[in-house]
């Protein structure tokens, strides 16, 4: 294998009884019984227990002495079979050891800030020894699975014809949603690259320029607040395709997210994926990245409110309702309605059947026969109300709806929900801006009949856009594109851009539309995000080698860092006082 060691620690079987090997790796335990000493040695394919007898080898037994957790050795000997009575069934080498002649330590540990095995340990104590809490079993094993499934995203992309093209890093900024990270250019003082948000761009001028299907797992950096599912840089699995329709586009990232499944040698979710228009979502689920593992829909209730006794029904626009699966109590009831009004609601209405059928609630003597009937549940049971135009309704069931999922633990943790949501919005309102801004970006493409609407009703304009949902959580997005410049300029003038500003920041584009642009459609999916989820864990920094904290900082290096006023100068930057 190599000239350290011919066996992994986790190789050696039964059958290799009476072989001599070599091995390599990291001391996890060390136990000393009556003068043998015993100890596991640990690489990332498992651990061997090593047994050093001072009978046989008294220079090795010498040199364990002095051995320590997470020294690294170098140890020879014969594979022998234990005793019936001292086999270990927990471990795949729990049928041997190794008899050890001879014992080199190649590299000694200070004491450690924390034990590999130890649980809870403190976040930022994890990420300034970040190189130990690589070792551990779980970071091993994350970082693994995502090695694992980029190669076989690879391999799907390219057996179905995809080609991987590198785009740069540092561009020219454009408004993607999020703040650039800016680069200050010292040959052009005054001048900045931008770090790109997303190939987008680039990608669509491959279309124009005949590479017809384009791949990259592309690195990205956006300026934004970092959360559990949010890096500064982050990795995307970016694809464009030329003269596509929707469902080309879909089928190519279905593939690649089969691919993945069966790489983990897990069973895949099954094809096609489901699909749901945006406002079937929200009417349903109150959510465009609902969590169909579990049910709990929203429940019309407009209608038969409309005459109601109850002025916050009959007076408002839409009246809907959740059933959830339990008889809450007072206090559950409180804090239910501090979830609703974190969501925008000014209350909570609520009828509880109880386990002997009894109605409780307040508002329940304001209510006809007719209504108590259409909101009649099973006992046991508590219907929860909102009410309000159609996009508040929409917002507080939704955040209802996932709260109550996760308390009531309704998922069905057996199943996969894969999920694509199609024809979003194009624009939605941007109250603090006062104007119409894009749901996705400037570059998606209008459901055919709907480019008149962008000028005369730009709310009511659909997109040809889809995301990919998966348990609840959103992998990634993308669209049918614009591919006629005459479009994309009504689209910079519906969004309030002038056409001397659309000039300014995306001539390049305008001008490449046209020049013979075909029909075009591409996807970008969170690889750290689609990857945490296939590992269980609910934040990216646990399946990401070297994160930044929540603050945007490396507690190991301890990045960002000041500079010196020479190098300000040299890049013509004056800082102002904080």
């Amino acid at each position: 294998m190599t000239a350290w060691r011919d066996l992994y620690c986790g190789e050696p079987r039964a059958k290799d009884a009476g072989r001599r090997v070599t091995v390599a790796g990291w001391v996890a335990r060390r136990r000393d019984h009556g003068g043998l000493i015993f100890i596991d040695l640990r690489d990332h394919t498992g651990a061997v227990q090593l047994v050093v007898n001072p009978e046989r080898a008294p220079d090795a037994a010498a040199t364990a002495h002095d051995v320590r957790s997470e020294f690294v050795l170098q140890a020879e000997g014969e594979v022998v079979r234990r005793a019936d009575e001292a086999v270990n069934p927990n471990i795949a080498t729990g049928e041997i050891e190794i008899q050890v002649d001879r014992l080199e330590v190649i590299s000694r540990s200070e004491p450690l800030p924390f034990q590999l095995d130890e649980e809870n340990v403190d976040e930022t104590l994890r990420l300034r020894y970040r190189w130990l809490d690589l070792r551990t079993d779980r970071m091993q094993r994350n970082l693994r699975l995502s090695a694992t499934v980029i190669a076989a995203i690879r391999r799907s992309m390219e057996s179905q014809g995809f080609v991987d093209i590198w785009t740069p890093s540092m561009t020219k900024g454009t408004p993607e949603g999020a703040r650039d990270f800016l680069v200050p250019v010292r040959l052009q003082p005054g001048r900045f690259f931008a770090l790109a948000q997303s190939p987008q761009l680039f990608k669509q001028l491959f279309m124009i320029s005949g590479f017809d299907r384009y791949y990259q797992i592309a690195t990205c950096w956006r300026d934004e607040d970092l959360r559990a599912d949010r890096q500064f840089e982050f990795r995307q699995l970016d694809v464009e395709l030329a003269f596509p329709d929707r469902e080309d586009v879909l089928n190519a990232l279905e593939s690649a997210v089969v691919a993945s499944f069966e790489a983990l040698g897990r069973e895949p979710p099954p094809r096609p994926f489901p699909r749901l228009s945006w406002h079937e979502a929200m009417l349903r689920y109150g959510s465009d990245k609902p969590d169909l593992r579990f049910g709990l829909e929203i429940q019309e209730a407009t209608q038969v409110t409309r005459r109601s006794e109850f002025g916050v029904f009959a007076n408002a626009p839409a009246v809907r309702f959740l059933v959830a699966p339990r008889a809450f109590s007072r206090a559950e009831l409180e804090r239910l309605e501090t979830v609703a009004k974190e969501w925008g609601a000014k209350g909570l209405a609520y009828l509880v059947n109880d386990e002997s059928g009894e109605v409780r609630s307040p508002i329940a003597k304001f209510l006809s026969e007719a209504e108590l009937a259409a909101f009649r549940a099973e006992p046991g049971s508590t219907v929860l109300f909102a009410a309000g135009d159609e996009k508040q309704v929409a917002r507080v069931l939704g955040g209802l709806r996932t709260h109550l999922g996760r308390e009531l633990d309704l998922p069905d943790r057996t199943r996969e929900a894969f999920l694509w949501i199609l024809d979003f919005p194009l624009f939605e309102w941007d109250d603090d801006d006062g104007r119409w801004t894009f749901v996705h970006h400037p570059f998606t493409g209008v459901v055919p009949g709907h480019e008149e609407l962008m000028e005369s009703d730009p709310g009511a304009a659909l997109s040809q856009a889809y995301d990919l949902v998966w348990n609840g959580w959103e992998l990634g997005s993308g669209s049918i594109r614009i591919h006629r410049q005459d479009v994309q300029a009504r689209v910079f003038r519906a969004l309030g851009m002038s056409d001397e500003e659309a000039r300014e920041k995306f001539g390049f584009l305008l001008e490449a539309l046209q020049m013979g642009a075909p029909p075009h459609g591409g996807f970008a999916l969170g690889i750290d995000r689609f990857i945490a989820l296939l590992a269980g864990e609910s934040n990216i920094r646990d399946v990401t080698a070297f994160p930044k904290t929540a603050s945007g900082s490396d507690p190991m290096t301890g990045a960002p860092a000041p500079t010196t006023q020479e190098r300000l100068d040299e890049l013509g930057i004056t800082l102002k006082p904080a």
